[in-house]
């Protein structure tokens, strides 16, 4: 598939079926795996054969989905997860251990903002958060003898910041480290981190991917470019023999495409068991075959809102790269030329008060915690998904306690406009 369009990437990448073999992807809903001998089994212990042994760690419906993810984002490798939060613990402490070192943007998902500040800090790992429009000397001086990752979000969420992905990229390998990019807004898409020099690609597949709010999941791709060998001392989890696989080394036994995919499934995921259900991926590649032509629509609306709202005189600011005004519309012609996702995020004068009373009246915008959806959804970050954090962290990520980040769905934007006006005329 490799000299097709992303658009017939989308529909017939990673599965091609066979003569008389179905069509359709099948869902593998089964535990284990029946082998004759147990030396035939072995071999998959010992990761001297390839197969299936037990779904905790890989089953064949999750591998056909995340090798089409792979394809769509340019990557060697790819695995699902059970959320994007698992995608990107995974992605991250699959290079970290207890003494490591994180440099990671500042605008980024709460969640995730949660995960590196405080969950990762109670394994031993330290971050340091900087702004995504650090200068090459502000984030050279974030990194530390012990740094072993940098991670970023393409898009971020809420704030809609766009992430200088070669600047970070490039400032990443200087240190010797890899560039980790969640790309779950523009989707591949959209964005191909890859291209730009990312070197890990992270996503939420219950957004866009999936599309439809049926299914929790989120997936991992390696772009296949990062020596890891060159760098060994910083990464003796994949340069050193793993005793617990009979002393593999898998930078050498599966060279730069397949060591860190490799490693991560078959240490973490046989460890946390944070696995994509079959079911689940067989809905993600339902979404994944109609994602091309999905996210146009999802860019002509928000863009279409952006502009009603950036005109309105009850709306103080309008976060997204669309528009002329924006502070990102210029990063983002480079790395989102054809626009970047559906979400819009906005202020309303009045703070979290006329947020709440404008989210009330709404009569198509439903009050979500979710985004992405084919259906149109909004919420109050500082009152649900970022609550965790205080409001000098909320102001660092660009997320005003009145902000309102709305998602716009497949509807028609003349009715998504109309719903915000009455809505807007009912704050008073």
């Amino acid at each position: 598939m490799k000299d097709y369009t992303i658009n017939t990437k989308c529909v017939q990448a990673g599965y091609r079926p066979g003569n008389g073999e179905p069509r359709q992807i099948p869902i593998v809903q089964s535990t284990t795996f029946k082998y004759d001998t147990s030396e035939d089994m072995g071999k998959l212990f010992d990761l001297e054969a390839s197969g299936y042994f037990y779904t905790r760690l890989q089953n064949p419906t999750n591998d056909y989905v995340a090798a089409k993810i792979a394809e769509l984002e340019g990557g060697s490798a790819a695995m699902l997860t059970s959320s994007g939060q698992a995608a990107n613990f995974f992605a991250l402490f699959n290079i970290c251990e207890c003494g490591s070192h994180i440099v990671s943007s500042s605008s980024i998902y709460g969640g995730t903002f949660n995960l590196i500040s405080v969950t990762m800090a109670k394994m031993g790992i330290e971050v340091t958060f900087v702004s995504p429009d650090a200068s090459e000397e502000e984030l050279n001086a974030a990194f530390k003898e012990n740094t072993r990752a940098v991670f970023g979000e393409t898009i971020a969420n809420p704030a809609l910041t766009v992430l200088d992905i070669e600047k970070f990229a490039r400032v990443a390998h200087a240190h010797g480290v890899p560039l980790i990019i969640d790309n779950t807004f523009p989707t591949p898409v959209n964005c191909r981190p890859i291209e730009w020099g990312a070197d890990i690609v992270t996503h939420s597949t219950t957004k866009y991917m999936d599309g439809h709010g049926a299914a929790v999941g989120g997936a991992i791709v390696d772009s296949g470019r990062f020596d890891w060998m060159a760098h060994a001392d910083k990464f003796p989890g994949l340069c050193t023999p793993d005793e617990s696989y009979h002393g593999i080394t898998y930078a050498e036994k599966f060279g730069q495409g397949g060591a860190f995919i490799t490693k991560c499934t078959a240490q973490l995921m046989r460890d946390f068991g944070c696995i994509q259900s079959p079911q689940h991926a067989f809905i993600l590649n339902l979404g994944l075959e109609s994602l091309h032509v999905r996210m146009p629509r999802h860019v002509e609306n928000g863009q279409a809102v952006a502009e009603f709202l950036e005109k309105h005189p009850a709306v103080e600011k309008v976060n997204y790269s669309g528009l002329p005004s924006d502070k990102y519309y210029e990063i983002a012609k480079k790395y989102l030329p054809n626009g970047g996702c559906g979400v819009v995020s906005f202020v309303l004068k009045g703070g979290r008060a006329a947020a709440e009373k404008f989210m009330k009246n709404l009569k198509l915008a439903a009050i979500e915690t979710h985004v992405a959806d084919a259906r149109t959804c909004c919420l109050n970050p500082a009152t649900s998904t970022h609550r965790q954090m205080s409001d000098e962290q909320l102001k660092e990520a660009g997320i005003p306690a009145g902000l309102v980040r709305m998602s716009c769905g497949l509807e028609d934007k003349k009715d998504l406009i109309a719903d915000i006006a009455q809505a807007l005329d009912a704050i008073g």
